[in-house]
């Protein structure tokens, strides 16, 4: 028995790896215990839960697609809702072409995740193309595939992280805010998901809450530690975490799971840079995409940062959490330790020396500072965070020199706490602007921006007022100019959604952040205290 066993997994796993399957007429084995397990073996047997219903009606289970262009290829992600075992495995892709409907791909359904990828070399981006992705006779998922929007003065990008899963309601007010402000992409810097080891279940409940907002325009999504199931990933290389909240770096769970959840989610991203896989087999997806004239490089925060436990002294109880605020910010700085790894600095260096004539931004999961005091509750100050790309100093001053010297900003999400900080590195001022745009649903673990002495930094920002802005230095000791935030107390308790708007011809790029119960469509909509913002590039 135990010899059967094991050569189904073999079995699995190399089919895995190719991502193709074919189809079973028994319920498949899964290659761990207790991961996933609403999507896979008997999943039509599970009781009701409160993620989604997954047993849908056989019509409906192409649930969404995503999709990227760059350099003339398109590649596309169908998601669908887990297959009965006599179902095909067969996916389609379709394209209206000459007034009728083509099948130009065929692809097999991934049973581990549910998700099959079409790639598409010499793509025509001159013109709008319908999509459809079917499966069988009857379910199916259409949108468009934009044209490249070149020809366009501004380009406008829509960002979101953090889709807590203490609301599982659908996000009528962001589909509708967005879809009327109609960005050119889409950007969701993490969290996805926040149900950890159902992350199939959670994906779906995602792309039913969004997919409108992404079924008829390119769309970035990009893991973070939550969607691996993890409350904190420091990824070092890919190695295997044993200790009770990661703080020793790696991953906690089986490799494939990891693997699934990246595959999902960034498969439809350009190639990557370099694609060799890290420890334990698990890929990397840091890349770039340029669309209309914007050059975006989509990094990954997590995967090569170290973990703090064993490598720093312990500042408190425990090892990512730093509270005594006399402590001295060098004795964490230690030689040795990596935040973007090698690999992913020379893809930033190589990235900033190209297309130098455009505009330039830099996407991830989270912020390169401290830049929050407060974290899940007002008694509950914290004098520096490690899982911040604040620590370790160097790593973040060596990446912000590199996005500096590509003339880019930052975007990105993670902290719940929506800002816009310009940083410093040898001097106040002289690093990136960034900006952390808010949690989808700020009502788990908010965080606040509330100096300890209440008082305003040097050099403040006068279009606000807003108390506490101008120059601090975080809990590293590193210099960051705050020029906006939201506390939980403004308005949907701090969670909304930001929009980018990147405008070629005056050279600025303007950041907008709007409160998650705002209605844009009816003109009188008011953003977030301090913001707009905007900012000139060279």
């Amino acid at each position: 028995m135990c010899k059967l066993l094991n050569c189904c997994l073999l079995l699995f796993a190399m089919q895995w790896q190719t991502g193709f399957t074919q189809p079973q007429s028994t319920p498949l084995p899964s290659p761990f215990k207790n991961i996933d397990t609403l999507a896979t073996n008997d999943w039509w047997n599970r009781p009701p839960n409160e993620i989604i219903n997954l047993n849908v009606n056989r019509d409906s289970v192409v649930a969404f697609g995503l999709y990227t262009v760059h350099a003339n290829v398109l590649k596309l992600t169908a998601q669908l809702y887990p297959l009965y075992p006599d179902e095909t495995r067969k996916i389609s892709l379709a394209l209206y072409q000459d007034e009728k409907w083509k099948v130009v791909q065929i692809q097999y359904v991934n049973e581990f995740g549910w998700s099959a990828l079409f790639r598409i070399e010499n793509w025509d981006y001159s013109k709008d193309t319908k999509y459809r992705i079917t499966h069988g006779k009857r379910a199916y998922f259409e949108g468009t595939i934009r044209k490249n929007p070149d020809y366009k003065n501004e380009i406008v990008m829509a960002a979101l992280s953090c889709n807590s899963n203490k609301d599982r309601g659908l996000r009528k007010n962001y589909v509708r805010n967005i879809n009327y402000q109609d960005p050119d992409l889409m950007f969701f810097a993490g969290d996805q998901s926040y149900d950890h080891t159902e992350h199939t279940a959670a994906w779906l409940k995602f792309g039913l809450q969004f997919r409108e907002t992404f079924r008829n325009r390119p769309c970035i999504t990009i893991p973070d530690d939550h969607d691996i199931g993890q409350g904190n990933l420091w990824g070092e290389n890919g190695k295997l975490s044993t200790s009770k909240g990661s703080s020793d770096g790696g991953y906690t769970y089986h490799p494939e799971y990891v693997k699934m959840v990246e595959r999902c989610q960034t498969a439809h991203l350009p190639d990557p840079y370099d694609p060799t896989p890290i420890e334990q087999g698990i890929g990397v997806y840091y890349t770039n995409l340029t669309l209309g004239g914007i050059d975006f490089a989509i990094l990954e925060d997590r995967k090569f940062k170290s973990g703090p436990e064993g490598k720093i002294p312990q500042q408190g109880p425990r090892p990512d959490h730093i509270r005594n605020p006399q402590y001295n910010p060098s004795s964490i700085d230690l030689e040795g330790l990596t935040l973007l790894g090698e690999r992913q600095l020379i893809f930033l260096k190589d990235w900033g020396s190209k297309n130098s004539g455009v505009m330039k931004v830099v996407l991830s999961q989270t912020g390169f500072c401290g830049g929050a005091h407060i974290h899940g509750s007002l008694d509950n100050r914290l004098h520096a965070d490690l899982d911040s790309n604040g620590w370790p100093q160097s790593g973040r001053d060596e990446a912000l020199r590199l996005i500096k010297n590509a003339n880019a900003v930052h975007i990105a999400g993670d902290q719940h706490l929506a800002t816009v900080i310009q940083h410093g590195i040898n001097n106040f001022r002289d690093g990136p602007w960034a900006f952390i745009v808010p949690a989808i649903v700020n009502d788990y673990y908010s965080r606040w921006w509330w100096p300890e002495d209440e008082q305003a930094g040097a050099n403040s920002n006068n279009n606000t007022a807003l108390p506490w802005t101008g120059d601090y230095l975080d809990g590293f000791g590193n210099r960051i100019s705050m020029m906006a935030y939201v506390n939980p107390e403004s308005p949907s308790n701090g969670g909304g959604y930001g929009l980018i708007r990147f405008n070629k011809i005056e050279k600025n790029i303007t950041f907008e952040c709007w409160p998650r119960n705002s209605d844009v469509t009816t003109g009188k909509a008011t953003q977030f205290e301090g913001w707009p913002i905007t900012i000139t590039v060279d």
